[in-house]
């Protein structure tokens, strides 16, 4: 499982990054997430299985849906993000990409 992080430059992301691997790794799941700036997506998306991105960059998700048609887009629940929540996070990336 493959997920990618989008933020406005990839630093608060990094941290949510952390705790969602923590959760991932506590419950055997083996899964690559990774962050990066919104800028740096192109670069970093192929193999993706969903696209999350924080909140601060969420008005333009309709754009990212446009560019990468074949891969969900998730705007992170502000309270989630701000709480740095992984595990609800990670749970609700895995729900999307089973339904898909």
């Amino acid at each position: 499982m493959k997920i990618t992080l989008a933020c406005a430059g990839g630093m608060s992301t990094g941290m949510l990054v952390k705790k969602m691997e923590e959760y991932a790794s506590s419950q055997g799941i083996e899964a690559d997430i990774s962050a990066c700036g919104l800028s740096e997506l192109e670069e970093r998306v192929a193999g993706s299985d969903i696209i999350l991105l924080g909140p601060q960059v969420g008005y333009q998700q309709d754009d990212v849906k446009r560019e990468y048609p074949e891969i969900p887009v998730l705007v992170i629940e502000m309270m989630d993000y701000g709480m740095m929540n992984g595990e609800k996070v990670f749970k609700k990336a895995q729900e999307i990409i089973s339904a898909n």
